[in-house]
């Protein structure tokens, strides 16, 4: 009886996978009830509305009454664009699919690189254990639009060097498109830092050479990293928010959490456990590059996304090696018109889920950073008032014309204002007297579980509007504060 590796020709092993890896990849978006519900995706898709209306890249905030007219650095300007546009073709379900697409396209590269280092099951293995910490971070936002080229670009610096040359000049314009679209692209320049690093203690008897063609190349990535509409300030930009001392107060800026069950813990457990049992060995400069994304991962759960997608395409080889796996083995596929049908076949599956999405109604439904019914329940004559909100809600208020307290947009904000912004929200009553005051703050919409409420609950003049399993509004009582002092 053949076996379950023989049954079948490996090129159609091989489709199986990179086939199932689009499929995971472009459903999840589609299907997921969690994809739209990040406050920043609702701000991202206004901004690019914003954009297209008055053609051209916003350099101070417009949104906000607490900050409004303080400079922005908008370097996320073309996702925000590309969101906007998919949003005008096919509302929230656009962005679905847009979302979709860039996740099938990273998924692909990521599978077709994996499958042909270490086969089909291994491969099948590493790139289960990387789909599932990638899952909480698929995403309507500018970072998982980028992420593709992230993955495109560790790869040819990885081909670079396995070919003993420099990267092929065509990643230069990819590098200025990657500026535009999300502030990831200092990873490139990176990592492009570390390649040329390996590259240079490899060439022994002609390191001047290579360090002038890798620094010469490095240095045009810069050059390209430039042509934003921020110029210097876009290139520094991520530098300055990981900078800021209170970022962490942010979800996704904190430390890495191992008291509870977590996908990451599991996929570092496995691989170090494969490692040492089958005996992987990694260059030290790519070592050297892991344990930094190990780092980043652990300082901050956002750089997640980095170390799960391109930490595969690092250990990829090693572990081919260690398996007796022979590295880039030449691809025995079949002619194309036997590749034609099953082509065809998954194209038309992801068509018709995507036809299906379109077909489905697309209103937003409360969710955690959505108050959809809280915000309906407001008086048109309140909402251009002076509010305090919570900090996932600043997106959909933002989204539906309301200016918010705060954001998603910390970096423009600053970090006084983010502290300000913490201080009422441990709910001090001197201090949301304080800020209250100084901001004329004349209602606000939180999270049932704040403890801005119960000092609002016990301060006279105010009152609750509206409440729901998702958000509470309260406001000034008018009256209240009007009635004239007892003596």
């Amino acid at each position: 009886m053949a076996s379950p590796t023989t049954a079948f020709p490996a090129w159609q092993r091989d489709f199986a996978l990179l086939a199932l890896s689009a499929f995971a990849a472009f459903a999840l978006p589609l299907l997921s009830l969690s994809v739209l519900n990040d406050g920043d995706t609702n701000w991202h898709v206004a901004t690019g509305q914003w954009i297209l209306a008055h053609r051209g890249i916003p350099a101070t905030d417009p949104f906000s009454f607490a900050a409004v007219g303080r400079p922005w650095v908008t370097h996320e300007w073309l996702s925000e664009v590309l969101m906007a546009l998919a949003y005008a073709a096919a509302g929230w379900n656009g962005v679905r699919v847009l979302t979709a697409i860039a996740a099938t396209a990273a998924a692909l590269l990521m599978a077709n690189h994996v499958r042909r280092e270490v086969g089909w099951v291994t491969g099948a293995a590493i790139l289960t254990l990387s789909f599932w910490v990638l899952g909480s971070h698929v995403q309507a936002r500018p970072h998982l639009i980028a992420l593709p080229i992230l993955i495109l670009w560790t790869l040819e610096l990885m081909r670079a060097r396995a070919a003993d040359r420099t990267p092929a000049l065509w990643l230069l314009p990819v590098m200025a498109l990657w500026a535009n679209l999300h502030g990831s692209f200092v990873f490139g320049l990176a990592f492009t830092g570390f390649f040329a690093l390996e590259a240079f203690f490899a060439a022994q008897g002609r390191r001047v050479r290579v360090a002038l063609k890798w620094g010469g190349f490095l240095a045009a990535c810069l050059a390209m990293a430039l042509i934003t509409p921020n110029g210097f300030d876009g290139m520094v930009y991520p530098l300055k928010v990981m900078a800021m001392p209170h970022l962490q107060a942010i979800s996704e800026w904190r430390p890495a959490n191992f008291g509870k069950f977590n996908p990451v813990e599991v996929a570092l457990f496995a691989t170090l456990a494969a490692g040492f049992y089958f005996g992987v060995r990694i260059a030290a400069v790519r070592l050297a590059l892991l344990l930094l994304l190990l780092h980043m991962t652990l300082q901050h759960l956002r750089q997640e996304i980095v170390l799960a997608a391109v930490g595969p395409l690092l250990l990829a080889a090693p572990f081919g090696r260690a398996l007796g796996a022979p590295s880039y083995p030449p691809v025995d596929w079949p002619p194309l018109r036997e590749l034609a049908a099953p082509v065809a076949v998954i194209a038309a599956i992801l068509l018709g889920l995507a036809g299906w999405r379109l077909t489905r109604p697309d209103a937003r439904r409360d969710a955690t950073n959505a108050p959809v019914s809280a915000l309906n329940h407001v008086p048109a004559s309140l909402r251009g008032k002076p509010v305090f909100n919570d900090y996932g809600f600043g997106g959909w208020l933002i989204f539906n014309g309301v200016k918010p307290f705060i954001d998603g947009r910390s970096d423009m904000y600053g970090d006084d204002h983010l502290k300000t912004y913490l201080d009422v929200d441990s709910a001090t009553p001197k201090t949301v007297d304080t800020v209250f005051s100084r901001y004329g703050i004349q209602w606000v919409i939180v999270r049932p579980n704040s403890g801005l409420l119960r000092v609002l609950d016990a301060t006279p003049g105010w009152r609750r509007l509206y409440a729901d399993r998702w958000a509470v509004v309260e406001a000034r009582d008018i009256a209240t504060d009007n009635r004239p002092e007892s003596n």
